[in-house]
């Protein structure tokens, strides 16, 4: 069964040669002008399998609806493509912030959106870098399956890269991580984001992990590593999450 691409886009000139090249590379797809359209979209069946979202729609903010997506449980792992005219970097960041998997600038190369759609779904059906259902690590606990994570217990709510990016860390912890590796794994592309991004994701997250946020180490002019033991002096948490 083809894979359907919901097209979220106002241009309806580009919006149809979009559907026009994804269609010949045997996609299904589904369009939507507004943002009531495409949430309209997210709720019919079948359920599209990734989204390309322009964030300057007529009624609504396109940051809104990924943050809905994200919020709902039936699509809070669906990819999302930011395809927008807003090329700053401060926009970037705030769209991976909210949930983003992929930012692409205005005007782009359609082949070369073609192949970050098939790298965000190929990404989709292997489940991430080497996905264990479930992984406790001192005061940490988190499911893969689930989409969640708990720091003593205490679920925290992080977002699809967040989230993502924890995985990454866990699946090889004790590793160096240079912050362009940590660019083309977790957010799948080499080109359009830079490093800063990265340092704003692991600053984050640490924030949001609370007293787990010390297993992930910096290492001036290299990267990160999350580290191999969690530290001695650590309390694993003991309850609270499955």
């Amino acid at each position: 069964m083809a894979e359907t691409i919901l097209i979220v886009e106002d241009e309806l000139d580009l919006a149809a040669t979009l559907e026009y090249r994804l269609g010949k590379d045997g996609y299904d797809t589904v369009t939507a002008a507004t943002g009531a359209e495409a949430l309209a979209a997210l709720q019919a069946e079948p359920r599209p399998d990734l989204v390309l979202l322009d964030l300057m729609l007529p009624d609504m903010s396109g940051m809104d609806i990924c943050r809905q997506i994200r919020r709902e449980e039936a699509t809070a792992n669906l990819p999302v493509i930011m395809v927008t005219a807003r090329a700053e970097e401060i926009d970037r960041v705030v769209g991976f912030e909210v949930g983003a998997d992929d930012y692409v600038c205005k005007p782009f190369s359609v082949r070369e959106l073609v192949l970050r759609v098939k790298a965000q779904l190929r990404r989709g059906r292997s489940g991430g870098p080497n996905r264990t259902p479930s992984v406790a690590f001192g005061r940490l606990k988190v499911n893969s399956e689930a989409h969640r994570a708990w720091v003593d217990g205490e679920e925290r709510p992080l977002t699809a890269l967040e989230f993502k990016l924890l995985e990454t860390f866990l699946a090889r912890r004790g590793r160096v991580q240079s912050r362009e590796r940590l660019l083309d794994d977790v957010w799948g592309i080499t080109a359009d984001v830079t490093t800063r991004t990265v340092d704003t994701h692991v600053k984050r997250l640490r924030q949001k992990l609370g007293p787990a946020g010390q297993y992930i180490e910096t290492l001036r002019g290299v990267g990160y590593r999350f580290c191999d033991e969690p530290p001695a002096r650590d309390t694993p948490a003991d309850a609270g999450a499955p």
